[in-house]
């Protein structure tokens, strides 16, 4: 993984409020891009995971949902010594892991809709980020093979893309081991594979401490496989509550009572 520092992830925050996204290139081993391909298609097979068949989702596209529930070597992909900070800057401290999915785009796929992937939160553009998110390259990313098509700037848009119209975007071409961060608000999306390789990744999507998460992280996931968690990625997955107050069960955290005792849970108003 790529060693974290101050100069690096502030040089990637300010691309990403600037153009909205940044690409961290040699952001992990090339050798962990090819165990994740090789579990994911284990899984693949093992799950029975077929395109979805629809024009949002893909119809040559493999998608596989819930991975922090998995495998292990899932855990690692929150955490990202570089990503991770580069989300508590944008979303704020607290912030969520909105979803953990795998995107492998097909032979003959044709590009997906230009979106935002915050066009539900009913909130006037443009905002400040609730939602942003990264996209893992498990093999290079070029315009052939699908690369994410993405619109620079159009984070500060007053709107969200009308669905299925087409828009002017360039690839978000990479090497294997990059990845790829934006804003929730930018406009992007997969393009077309003309080649006869698949393009595989794996999209690490995060969201403010006080917005529902994509994926419902705290019942998805089996409380067995989450005690194996570290702190950070508990918390990260919702098991702690928000700034003392948002998520308590009864004044105490759920880590307090599902996943370990000895959790201390501080309430908002113990510091008033």
């Amino acid at each position: 993984m790529t060693v974290a520092n101050e100069t690096t992830i502030r040089r990637h925050v300010d691309l990403l409020e600037r153009n909205g996204y940044t690409i961290i290139e040699n952001a992990f081993a090339g050798d962990l891009a090819d165990e994740l391909v090789a579990d994911l298609a284990r899984l693949e097979r093992e799950r029975n995971i077929v395109p979805a068949g629809n024009g949002f989702e893909g119809h040559h596209t493999w998608r596989i949902y819930n991975l922090l529930a998995l495998g292990a070597i899932y855990q690692q992909i929150p955490v990202h010594p570089v990503v991770a900070p580069i989300m508590r800057h944008v979303l704020g401290g607290g912030c969520l892991v909105s979803s953990l999915s795998s995107i492998s785009i097909g032979a003959g796929e044709v590009a997906q809709p230009i979106h935002a992937d915050d066009q539900l939160v009913p909130m006037p553009k443009p905002h400040l980020a609730t939602i942003a998110n990264s996209m893992w390259a498990l093999t290079d990313f070029i315009e052939a093979n699908g690369a994410t098509r993405i619109v620079p700037g159009s984070h500060r848009a007053d709107h969200s893309p009308p669905y299925g119209v087409p828009q002017d975007s360039i690839p978000a071409e990479m090497p294997k081991g990059s990845i790829l961060v934006w804003h929730g608000s930018l406009w992007h999306g997969g393009g077309a594979n003309r080649t006869d390789e698949r393009r595989w990744g794996m999209a690490m999507n995060y969201c403010t401490g006080w917005l529902r998460q994509q994926e419902n992280q705290q019942l998805g996931i089996p409380l067995d496989i989450a005690r194996t968690f570290t702190p950070e990625l508990q918390e990260l997955c919702g098991f702690h509550v928000y700034k003392g107050l948002i998520g308590h069960i009864d004044k105490h955290s759920p880590a307090e009572l599902l996943l370990d005792p000895e959790t201390p849970t501080a309430m908002l108003w113990e510091h008033a």
